[in-house]
């Protein structure tokens, strides 16, 4: 399961995606690695992961 701050940043960067109409395409846990990994935008050209600690970054 994800940590709290994980989860929280999670929301809030889906949630500055969705203010900039971008689509979210893949949101999806990793147990093995604990991470988060999201892909979005219009040409699925944003992906970011966020470790267990709440930092993220693209990739």
């Amino acid at each position: 399961m994800p940590t709290q701050i994980q989860s929280l940043k999670a929301v809030i960067l889906c949630q500055l995606l969705s203010n900039s109409f971008q689509p979210i395409y893949v949101f999806r846990y990793d147990n093995k690695y604990k991470t988060i990994y999201i892909q979005a935008g219009a040409s699925e050209s944003i992906a970011v992961i966020i470790n267990a600690d709440g930092e993220w970054e693209f990739v």
